[in-house]
């Protein structure tokens, strides 16, 4: 008899249109159903009924350590063409973020359609700390599957 364990959350991959980047910390892959409250005029009973509404889904946070050979991939091909619209790319691609087992194998990918980064934030410098450099970027979307 086989045991299963859970999925450790620190092996993933994330790609954006046909890019692949590593990044140290993935946030926002939630989902929410709004709900609908309503009473009828004629109802008899003095509470609301409550019914599924539209979905509600949180930007997506993506942070990943400042590289010298790689570290302007932000702000060079795609701030540029989202915050600038220059050149010919479309600034919406799709976001892919995987959960990958021990083989390197997807397990559980989450999909945001439709994406494109609304802020890009530089790491913060401190003269007497000795962390690494991190650099974050929000990605908003219009929809996202969980395949």
């Amino acid at each position: 008899m086989a045991t299963t364990y859970p999925l450790p959350k620190f092996h993933f991959k994330v790609a954006f249109g046909d890019s692949e980047f590593n990044c140290t910390e993935v946030s926002g892959l939630d989902f929410e159903n709004e709900k609908i409250e309503y009473r009828a005029g004629a109802d008899n009973e003095y509470h609301k009924t409550k019914r599924p509404g539209m979905f509600k889904y949180s930007d997506i946070t993506i942070k990943r350590g400042t590289f010298s050979d790689k570290s302007k991939e932000f702000y060079t091909e795609w701030a540029k063409t989202v915050f600038f619209q220059e050149g010919q790319e479309q600034f919406r691609g799709d976001l892919t973020i995987s959960l990958l087992d021990e083989k390197h194998e997807p397990v559980v990918t989450w999909k945001a359609q439709q994406a494109y980064i609304t802020k890009i934030q530089s790491t913060d410098l401190k003269a007497d700390g000795n962390e690494i450099a991190i650099e974050t970027a929000v990605f908003v979307h219009e929809k996202l599957t969980l395949l």
